[in-house]
């Protein structure tokens, strides 16, 4: 969501407010909300989601996010996101066995034998091959991420 940038700095956060504030009012409404996310980040958010997270934030309950809770939602999801990006980089150590900084056919065979999961070399390189996005037989951390978030 809108985490994939860290908003260390306070004007890049009013710089940010400001253009999801489409009308200029000083608050941030669910559908201010979902068109931005759509028009900056390309992420589709329905009309349900968006309510929930103004909601999330919204301390005086007028339905609208204000610039202190907007600073907050996104606060929130950075943390929510640096959180995931830890557990995937742990899982992606799991896989990564040949000390190479990445995932290989073997480690991969390797892993999901240890999970149960008996595949051939070939599966496994097929696995990888959908998401190598370099093209060089292997996954890196960021080809993992978008694995697993597929």
């Amino acid at each position: 969501m809108v985490a994939s940038h860290s908003w260390s700095s306070s004007s890049e956060l009013v710089t940010l407010f400001a253009a999801f504030d489409k009308d200029s009012d000083g608050r941030i409404s669910p559908s201010e909300l979902r068109q931005c996310m759509k028009a900056t980040l390309g992420e589709e958010v329905s009309a349900e989601e968006a309510e929930a997270l103004v909601a999330s934030e919204d301390a005086d309950g007028d339905g609208h996010l204000d610039a202190s809770e907007f600073v907050r939602l996104v606060a929130g999801v950075e943390v929510a996101d640096e959180e995931r990006r830890r557990g995937l980089r742990e899982a992606f150590g799991l896989y990564e066995m040949e000390g190479l900084g990445c995932i290989t056919a073997t480690s991969l065979k390797e892993m999901l034998g240890r999970l149960g999961s008996e595949q051939g070399i070939d599966e496994c390189r097929a696995m990888i091959c959908r998401f190598d996005l370099n093209g060089d037989g292997v996954l890196t951390f960021d080809e993992f991420m978008v694995m697993m978030s597929a």
